[in-house]
This record gives structure tokens, C-alpha cells and sequence, in this order.
């Protein structure tokens, strides 16, 4: 049993959101290995009243509660800095002092850092050997926000992928190994960072698939009358924001002069003034629900129109699982071991998304086969201890290594 210290960017519990389920499954599996010490922010005020819960699987625990507000002036200092502007928003004196203290008293092994803007706590301790899940290529996200705002945040995007970037790559080279949630981004961060191309690999989301399970006795929230298109996400991230928008009208209205009953659900928190504002007779928007299953149990389709997409979406795997018939954008497609056309339907314009939910709306017999399909293929691929063990074979080639660098250990990507 090591000792370990685990730095995530938002409390991993409870697992609502994409981020928050990985750095969970994470944790729990780490936990129930090794003693685990846990520096996080709590960015949700609601999520303070479970952190009894994470004292009950780790060590130690320092939760720092996050003003969103007061922590995006703080992030401006990143602009005169020259630093990131997400290494500015995460960083706070209390926490750095516990980490000090905790690998000082602790006697902790390793670290790991969840997602790069943790990773200054860590590198700020050069003798304790790290390992990093960058989850995405976040510099990737920010360029790719910069073309579809308009200036000065244009520019600002712009500038935080460079210096984001910058990080990775620094970050990558001082991690004795780091992952990234699908091959695919960490083919991309090779060719990014070709010099860190030996110590790093993909390492897949999971889902919980007793969890997310059809149920009989689930009764349906939606009126006999409708026929239900359902999205779910955190509904003030942007990249969702954009996605709900852009059905709503481009999508919906076309749908509707052919099925007039279909009604798009977007079902998750903190729905932004945006989100709101598309709430009508053929868009219901939800806000937070006690549980979500319901929701995608009883779905017509499931829709995932994501143009800002990276990773592997948790979301389409919940929505798999639950064996309903998911079309999603074709980055998010291509980042699962899933068959297009059988598992799951993709789509890249609005047309196509048009043409997908109509074929499956018309076709009741083919929309179930699709959703039995997916679940199998959640089923067979995406269970998480079989993708955390990678994480597992990582962490001994660290600790056995001792201070030796492990480019040579680390699993080839796609290796099982």
C-alpha cells in the first residue's frame, strides 16, 4: 500500500458531472488500494455537505471552497504573468500549504494530479514522483473556442491554448507517466509534445453499468403525448450550451414538421440565462433532477450534438447504457470502440442529425436495436476497473522505479 497524494481541480464527489465521474472511479479505486490524502476545490456549495463522505474513504482531506467569481478576476493576474489563466484561477496559498505539510508529515509517495492546473501543487515538491491524467487536451479546447468568439475573447482563447500548451507539455515532461481519456487525444498531445510521446497514453472512461441500467418500475417523467429528444450535461459549460442551441434551432424545427410531437429535454444543473431562455412548448429545460436515469430511460433518442467535443463523453455512455438509441457529433463517435451505424449513430451537421433522429423516430424496431447494441458494447468495453487497471500497472512502475524515470514501462497505447 502506497501513500499517496491526490490533486483534483473539482471535489470528485458526487460523480454529476463528466469530470467529477472519472476523478470518482479514480478515487475509489485508489482508496480502496492505498492511503489516499485529497486536495481539491469545491466550486458547488451544494457538494460541501459530502465532504464527511470523502473523509470516510481517505487519509485526509482539504477541501478549499472555490468562489467562481472572485477566482476569474484572480485568473486575470495570468495575463500579466505570462502563466495560464487556469493556473491562476486554481491557485490558493491554504492549499499549497497543506500539500507542503502533507508530503512533509505524511510520508506520501507519489503524486497525482488530476488535470494540469492542479499540477503546480505537485511540481512544487520535485522529489516526489507524479503521475497526471490530463483527461483532455484542454490547450486543444481553448484554441478550438477561439474561432467561434468574437474579439477580445477570440484573442483570449487564443492566447490561454498557447500558454496551456506550454504547460502540458512542462507538465508531461516531469510526470513519470500521464494519460489522457482516449487515444485519439493522446495521439494528438504527441504530435503536440512529441518529446513526452514514450510517457504518455490513453487511458478510457468507464461506466457504471448496474448503475445505469434499464428498469421496468421506472416510471417515465415525460406526458404520454410527447415524443422526448433528451440532452443531459452540466448546463453551464459552454461546449453544452453551444450544442442545445444549435438543435433547438437548426434541428428541432425541422424535426417537428415531420414528427410535430418530439420535444427536446435538457436535463442538467445550472442551466445558463442562454439555456433558459429556449425553454418553450418544444423545449423543456430541467434544471437539476434527483436522478437522471428516468430521463434517458424513457428517451425517444438521446441527442449529443456536441461542436466543441473531446474525449470520450460520459454522457453518451450513460445514455448507451441505459439502451436507448444515442446520435452524437462524429468526434465523439470516433473516440469510443463502438461501430457507427450499430452501437451508435453519428452525425456532423445539422442535416445529418435531422436525417439520424427521423430514421430512428420512424423506425421504432431499428431505434431498439441500435439501443441494445449500445448497451452491449458498454457491456464488453467500458467497464472501469478493466481501465483503471492500466493506472494501476502505471503506479508500480513508478513506485518500484523509485526516482528512475519510467518511459520505459509505460504501456503502449491501446495495450490491454
Amino acid at each position: 500500500m502506497a501513500k499517496l497524494l491526490y490533486l483534483v481541480h473539482r471535489m470528485p464527489y458526487p460523480p454529476n458531472k463528466g469530470d467529477k465521474v472519472r476523478s470518482y472511479h479514480l478515487l475509489r479505486h485508489l482508496a480502496a488500494r492505498h492511503e489516499v490524502h485529497l486536495g481539491t476545490f469545491v466550486d458547488d456549495p451544494d457538494d460541501e455537505a459530502h465532504v464527511p463522505v470523502l473523509n470516510q474513504w481517505c487519509a485526509s482531506v482539504k477541501a478549499v471552497r472555490l468562489h467562481p467569481r472572485r477566482a476569474r478576476l484572480a485568473s486575470l493576474a495570468g495575463l500579466l504573468t505570462g502563466r495560464t489563466l487556469s493556473e491562476h484561477y486554481y491557485r490558493d496559498a491554504g492549499l499549497s500549504d497543506w500539500v507542503a505539510q502533507t508530503v512533509r508529515d505524511a510520508g506520501i509517495d507519489a503524486s497525482v494530479v488530476f488535470s494540469s492546473s492542479m499540477a503546480p501543487y505537485a511540481t512544487a515538491h520535485p522529489a516526489l514522483p507524479m503521475l497526471v491524467d490530463f483527461v483532455d487536451v484542454d490547450s486543444a479546447k481553448w484554441t478550438d473556442y477561439a474561432p467561434r468568439h468574437r474579439f477580445p475573447l477570440s484573442a483570449l482563447y487564443a492566447m490561454e491554448g498557447r500558454r496551456l500548451l506550454a504547460l502540458e507539455r512542462e507538465v508531461a515532461l516531469k510526470a513519470r507517466w500521464s494519460c489522457f481519456a482516449t487515444d485519439k487525444e493522446a495521439a494528438l498531445f504527441h504530435r503536440l509534445a512529441p518529446e513526452s510521446a514514450t510517457r504518455v497514453e490513453g487511458m478510457a472512461n468507464g461506466v457504471d453499468a448496474d448503475f445505469f441500467a434499464p428498469d421496468a418500475t421506472r416510471v417515465s417523467p415525460f406526458l404520454p403525448s410527447e415524443t422526448p429528444l433528451v440532452f443531459t450535461g452540466a448546463m453551464d459549460y459552454w461546449p453544452n450550451v453551444d450544442a442545445v442551441t444549435w438543435f433547438a434551432r437548426e434541428m428541432l424545427p425541422v424535426l417537428r414538421q415531420r414528427h410535430p410531437k418530439a420535444r427536446l429535454h435538457i436535463v442538467g444543473r445550472n442551466p445558463s440565462a442562454a439555456v433558459k431562455a429556449l425553454a418553450s412548448e418544444a423545449v423543456s429545460v430541467s434544471g437539476t433532477v434527483p436522478d437522471v436515469r428516468p430521463f434517458l430511460q424513457h428517451a425517444a433518442v438521446v441527442v449529443a450534438p456536441l461542436r466543441l467535443a473531446r474525449g470520450i463523453q460520459n454522457k453518451v455512455l450513460e445514455a448507451m447504457a441505459m439502451q436507448r438509441p444515442v446520435v452524437a457529433a462524429t468526434e465523439c463517435v470516433s473516440a469510443l470502440d463502438a461501430q457507427a451505424g450499430v452501437d451508435i449513430v453519428a452525425a456532423a451537421e445539422a442535416a445529418d442529425y435531422v436525417r439520424a433522429i427521423d430514421g430512428l423516430l420512424s423506425h421504432p424496431e431499428q431505434a431498439r436495436a441500435v439501443g441494445e447494441a449500445g448497451r452491449r458494447r458498454v457491456l464488453a468495453s467500458y467497464a472501469w476497473p478493466v481501465h483503471l487497471a492500466r493506472f494501476d500497472r502505471a503506479l508500480e512502475a513508478v513506485l518500484g522505479a523509485a526516482a528512475a524515470p519510467v518511459a520505459g514501462a509505460a504501456l503502449a497505447p491501446g495495450a490491454a
